[in-house]
């Protein structure tokens, strides 16, 4: 059964530590989801993300909600760091999290910031009916998802 990749980049006039630590507070997972995914904590996470850690957490698919534990799996900060579904509402889910840092147009002269790389891999479960799910709409709204974090980590970081 094969696997769905979905990749995203963005660039934040921040320094790299700075959006890393973002990250690294997994109280901002809630900050940047969309009021339709309601993420609600069913146990309280950590004051701050390392390799190992277990978030458990339920959110609104379609209007239902779904539990979801997640696993850090790797992490090395500020550059980047790997969660992955150890249960949850996908048959697979692993969402790498790279943080590099250079100019918003690469080779030319500017301001410094960062650049947020996102590479999504995942599955919905269901076989047959899970991959056409996924060419009618939850492709698509998980690429939604992605771009609303985008704006909120703008706004959050002012700018």
């Amino acid at each position: 059964m094969a696997d769905h990749v979905l990749e995203m980049r963005f660039w934040l006039s921040h320094p790299r530590a700075r959006v890393f630590e973002l990250f690294a507070d997994p109280r901002h997972l809630a900050l940047v989801q969309p009021e339709s995914g309601r993420l609600r904590w069913l146990a309280p996470p950590p004051g701050r993300l390392e390799a190992g850690s277990v978030l458990d957490f339920s959110v609104r698919i379609l209007g239902v909600p779904r539990r979801w534990r997640v696993i850090i799996r790797e992490w090395d900060p500020p550059y980047r760091f790997v969660d992955a579904q150890l249960w949850g509402p996908f048959a697979r889910w692993e969402h790498r999290h790279r943080f590099l840092e250079g100019p918003e147009r690469e080779g030319a002269p500017g301001p410094e910031g960062t650049w947020v790389e996102d590479r999504l891999t995942y599955r919905l479960p269901a076989g047959p009916l899970g991959r056409v799910a996924d060419a009618l709409f939850a492709g698509r709204r998980i690429a939604r998802l992605l771009a609303h974090r985008e704006r909120r980590l703008r706004e959050l970081l002012g700018g």
